[in-house]
């Protein structure tokens, strides 16, 4: 299969760093994901892709947060109790995905996590991730996985 049409966010990360983000059509994502409508907290310091991602998880019929940050994330936890899903950036200015995974599963031992990231990772990721630029369809197939729900 070729390259599907769709909306591409590319963002300046630092000098000569960018990272994109492509929206699948939709026609090619199947739109009956969210069976049961769970809540999930989006997490990146990167408006653009936070959210795209944000908005096509509420296409799906999730509820979506969004934080610019993993201090506002936190906060948006301890405020919360429906969140089940942490979607975070790895690379952010304030702490790290992995940092923020892990105080969040502190807070909220049960909470599901996917993390994602442009850059190569270099370390052994104990959590799902996906590697920007993603497909939308890899999101959805990431969060119904982490949900229980068939994928």
């Amino acid at each position: 299969m070729g390259p599907v049409p769709g909306v591409k966010i590319a963002t300046s990360i630092s000098r000569g760093d960018s990272v994109s983000c492509t929206a699948d059509s939709v026609s090619t994502v199947d739109r009956g994901a969210a069976a049961s409508p769970a809540t999930i907290i989006v997490v990146d310091d990167e408006a653009g892709v936070r959210t795209i991602v944000a908005e096509f998880l509420e296409d799906f019929g999730y509820h979506v947060l969004q934080a610019d940050g993993g201090a506002a994330a936190l906060r948006l936890l301890e405020a919360d109790a429906r969140i089940q899903l942490l979607v975070t950036d790895i690379r952010m200015p304030d702490m790290s995905g992995h940092e923020l995974a892990d105080q969040a599963m502190s807070i909220r031992p049960a909470l599901k996590i996917i993390l994602i990231s442009g850059y190569f990772v270099t370390q052994q990721a104990k959590r799902r991730l996906l590697h920007k630029p993603f497909r939308l369809r890899e999101l959805a197939a990431a969060v119904r996985a982490e949900l229980g729900a068939p994928a």
